[in-house]
Parts: structure tokens; C-alpha cells; sequence
């Protein structure tokens, strides 16, 4: 199922989260796709807030890689952009996550290739505006139509 939202805002953009965040369980993985100030990490900001995460997330950009524990969830934020090949992206971790039940929230998951389930949450965010954006989630789960 694919559906499309428009967010006006930063509150917009938090709130299309804590509707796919009521939707979530153990080992979904989002991939997050869209320009640089798109609105992906805003997304995750709020997803983690949502999931009951405390303290600040932030862009994994040069550390890859963070974890994020809230309300007895594992929320793992990845950005793959510096990473060349599946075998990286197993390097960091991805299937152990996975195996223990953690939601993946991925930037650039194109670099994991084929490891990237079938079941996936795509997020695209597209410019509409200065501080317009149109969120489209595909495989959407029922929850949040």
C-alpha cells in the first residue's frame, strides 16, 4: 500500500512519525530516501521519540551507525552513504540487528542492495516547497491509512 502526505512543518513531518510509529514491530526496516535536508532525519527524530527514545538523534552520517533504546525497542539509525557494498553494510551489523528485533531506520539503503527485505517501509521525501514536503511511504502498513 503506498500513501502520500504533505507536511507544512517540522509538527507535520512529527506527526506523520508517530502514526508509523504506532505501527511498528521488532525487525521492520524504513528506508529513508530523499535530498540532502529532506526531512529524514527530522522523520527519525520523531519515529525515535515516538518509540520512547530519550535524548538527542542525530544524523549517523560519520559514525554510521547509532542505537537508540525506548520503551523495551531498539530503534538503529544508519546512514549507508560512505559504505560500497553489502559486505560493509554486514560489517556494521545489519543482520545482528535484525535477528534481535531491532527497527531499522536506513539513509541511502540502495548501498544495501539485496540484504534489504521485501517487506521494507520506503519513505521518500520530496521538496515541494521552502518548507513544503511531500512524504510518500510505499509498502505502508494498514495502521497508519
Amino acid at each position: 500500500m503506498k500513501v502520500s502526505f504533505d507536511s507544512g512543518s517540522v509538527e507535520d513531518t512529527w506527526a506523520i512519525a508517530r502514526r508509523l510509529a504506532g505501527a511498528l514491530k521488532p525487525g521492520d526496516v524504513i528506508c529513508l530516501e530523499g535530498d540532502l535536508g529532506a526531512g529524514k532525519t527530522t522523520f527519525t527524530q520523531a519515529l525515535a521519540s515516538s518509540l520512547g527514545v530519550n535524548g538527542r538523534v542525530t544524523s549517523p552520517t560519520f559514525c554510521i551507525v547509532q542505537e537508540h533504546e525506548g520503551n523495551g525497542r531498539l530503534l538503529v539509525h544508519m546512514d549507508l552513504y560512505r559504505l560500497q557494498s553489502e559486505d560493509d553494510v554486514l560489517a556494521i551489523g545489519w543482520e545482528d540487528y535484525l535477528e534481535r528485533g531491532a527497527i531499522l531506520a536506513v539513509e541511502w539503503p540502495e548501498r544495501a542492495g539485496e540484504l534489504v527485505p521485501l517487506s521494507a517501509i520506503h519513505i521518500s521525501f520530496l521538496h515541494t516547497g521552502e518548507e513544503k514536503r511531500r512524504i510518500t511511504i510505499d509498502n505502508a502498513p494498514e495502521k497508519i491509512v
